[in-house]
């Protein structure tokens, strides 16, 4: 087991911290208030008695099945996220290994289909507006309950009129009618159709094409053509070509260097765009895309990747999360001097299995840095919900046929 590296060599650690040569601007003044907060809490750790870290799952079990069941008014604000919110708590209760009861898959199996909009597709909430991103949360919910009653709420042949209407001519999906366009909304569309076997070739033909141009210059991608590379856009477009078929349309050598250099050296998690802070929800949206990697890398024949591990450094990664990321009253967090939130538990958790699940070809390791029960369910590198549950989907989904449009 190793140990964390801020045990081993703080110091050492210090002088990856950002340089800024003499001259400060407001970004690197925040970075360096960033570091030094970050900074603190490893010094604090390294000098206890507790010489490995924990993950707090008990409290973070209890955060989870509380708000599960009743959510505070603060959450009013996410009145059309409801569908996420169901995704976010029952994958991170899924990635602690936490089953809920019969009754409780139910009710939430029922809530979510009083969001499926009569037309097709779902809603933010009972009575709003198809959307594909609440549309992508609902399946991927519902699949994660695993239920015949889960399953049969979705309504596949008007999901895939509601994904037909959302296409536009170029290949790119609308978020929702008369909505923005970009690589969310494939990615969300490739998703709910591949998993309930909707998917035709006429839904997604050009698609992959206009992903593909969503690669900036730096080896990221963007939400459209011609803007900024960033990691949640990028891990959409990535897992969007994996699912197509069509992943080697991406400049996966520039990927790769782009992405390699979004994890922060002292802090050990990722930023989500060039210049910007760490943030422990791209721990999935940075840290997932290297399983994609691989899985690109390999399609290309024997020994195509040799590595024997994800090309970041996933014990660091693991570090910051169960370092700086726990609150101490259940939940997990951006970074320190945040408050917990149920989108930062799932993607935190979500990031802490890929960092400690390797498996790529015929290859399979387990890294758990700090106490073994930190060990948590691995995760679908497309799907992001557990490898058996989208096993099971795909299983159920797969008996019945391609609805006919």
């Amino acid at each position: 087991m190793a140990a964390p590296r801020c045990i081993e060599n703080l110091e050492k650690m210090k002088k990856e911290c950002v340089k800024v040569d003499g001259y400060h601007t407001n970004s690197s003044i925040e970075q360096e208030k960033v570091e030094a907060k970050i900074g603190e809490i490893f010094e604090k750790f390294a000098t206890s008695s507790m010489k490995i870290p924990k993950l707090q799952r008990d409290k973070h079990l209890a955060y989870l099945n509380k708000g599960l069941k009743n959510l505070s008014e603060s959450y009013q604000c996410l009145d059309a996220s409801r569908p996420w919110l169901c995704y976010w708590i029952l994958h991170s209760l899924e990635l602690l290994g936490e089953k809920i009861s019969e009754e409780h898959a139910s009710q939430v199996a029922q809530f979510i289909g009083k969001c499926q909009h009569p037309e097709g597709g779902f809603a933010g909430g009972p009575g709003q507006y198809a959307h594909l991103a609440p549309t992508y949360a609902a399946v991927l919910a519902l699949a994660t309950i695993g239920t015949k009653e889960a399953y049969e709420v979705v309504n596949r042949e008007k999901l895939a009129s509601f994904l037909m209407r959302m296409r536009s001519p170029d290949g790119g999906f609308l978020m929702h009618e008369g909505g923005e366009i970009d690589v969310r909304g494939a990615y969300c569309a490739a998703v709910a159709a591949r998993l309930t076997n909707i998917a035709t070739t006429e839904m997604f033909e050009g698609t992959p094409e206009w992903i593909a141009s969503c690669q900036t210059y730096e080896g990221g991608f963007a939400g459209i053509p011609g803007m900024e590379a960033h990691g949640g856009y990028t891990f959409c477009a990535v897992a969007a070509l994996v699912l197509m078929g069509h992943d080697r349309l991406c400049d996966t050598e520039a990927l790769i260097r782009w992405l390699s250099n979004r994890q922060m050296r002292f802090e050990g998690g990722f930023q989500g765009r060039t210049n910007k802070h760490v943030d422990g929800c791209y721990s999935l949206w940075q840290g997932g895309v290297f399983p994609l990697i691989h899985k690109i890398l390999n399609s290309y024949g024997d020994n195509a990747v040799s590595t024997k591990c994800w090309m970041f450094d996933q014990n660091a990664l693991q570090e910051y999360i169960l370092i700086c990321c726990q609150s101490l009253n259940g939940g997990l967090i951006d970074k320190p001097g945040k408050v917990p939130d149920y989108y930062h538990t799932c993607y935190c958790l979500s990031g802490l299995s890929v960092a400690q699940h390797f498996a790529s070809g015929n290859l399979a390791t387990t890294s758990v840095l700090g106490d073994p029960s930190n060990e948590l369910v691995p995760v679908h590198p497309v799907y992001n919900i557990g490898v058996e549950c989208a096993f099971q989907a795909s299983k159920h989904y797969s008996t019945l046929p391609v609805p006919s449009l």
